[in-house]
């Protein structure tokens, strides 16, 4: 699911230009985000953590599709964070719902790197969706 929240202020985010990566933690996956190829699966905002995660195949649960209704896609940015578009307040907000939050926390649909640093993002326990419906 995709779309835009219209009851939050919208983030205001800068594209990549180049190729970057993004490295999700506990798994250790690395992923080589190509910004021509963006959005991945038009999940969360283009170019967000959420929409690279999906294109990589890395399950992040988002149980309001990626609008930021809701704080389950709660990630914490551990390398790469001032590549990222501020957290809006609407955004801010909305962690405060979330458990273990930390500085560098962002929901992943909001989150929007602009490729100028490679990123490495830790998924907590409760963000990642071990089991979805149909498999």
């Amino acid at each position: 699911m995709a779309g835009v929240n219209p009851y939050i202020e919208q983030s205001k985010t800068e594209k990549p230009t180049r190729k970057f990566t993004v490295t999700f933690l506990p798994a250790g996956k690395t992923f080589e985000v190509d910004p021509a190829k963006i959005p991945y699966n038009r999940t969360g905002l283009p170019g967000s953590i959420l929409d690279i995660a999906e294109g990589a195949g890395i399950e992040i649960d988002h149980a309001c599709g990626g609008v930021a209704a809701c704080s389950t896609c709660h990630v914490i940015v551990k390398k790469g964070l001032k590549s990222c578009n501020e957290a809006t307040d609407d955004e801010q907000d909305m962690l405060d719902d979330a458990r273990g939050v930390t500085l560098e926390s962002r929901l992943a649909c909001q989150c929007v790197p602009n490729g100028s640093e490679t990123l490495e993002v830790e998924i907590p326990s409760w963000s990642r969706n071990l089991v979805r419906e149909g498999h």
